[in-house]
């Protein structure tokens, strides 16, 4: 019974990835950019390590490189030291002592917003310069 529960729950994330990936790609964006995380160090913080295991960084990187090439779409893979969360997308200060806990970036510009968000602004900001 463990086995098959395990077995639908790896089905189940397998589908999610498959289906957001095509719904990415679907969109027909001009580029798409994404960090190149460090999940084999993520997974010595034991605080992240079983929420990294669960969510298929790799599985999802390797999906979204294969559709884009079928798909004439231009992946670009962020530095893995590029600041996307850290880095103010009004003014450009990098704030250095953001904690992983910080869920709302605030900077001495005003800037007040979600740290994904920012992060997400930036890595288009990113894509912008390299996209060909």
């Amino acid at each position: 019974l463990l086995l098959k529960v395990n077995h639908r729950l790896t089905n189940i994330r397998k589908n999610y990835l498959n289906q957001t990936t095509s719904e990415i790609v679907n969109r027909k964006p001009r580029f798409i950019c994404i960090e190149d995380l460090n999940v084999s160090g993520m997974m010595k913080n034991r605080h992240l390590s079983k929420a990294v295991q669960n969510q298929g960084f790799y599985e999802f990187r390797k999906q979204l490189e294969y559709k884009c090439n079928d798909s004439g779409i231009q992946l670009i893979i962020a530095d893995r030291f590029y600041p996307s969360s850290k880095l103010c997308s009004c003014c450009g200060k990098i704030k250095k002592d953001l904690k992983l806990s910080d869920r709302t970036y605030r900077c001495e510009c005003g800037n007040v917003i979600d740290r994904d968000f920012q992060a997400s602004i930036n890595l288009r900001a990113y894509g912008e310069k390299f996209a060909s």
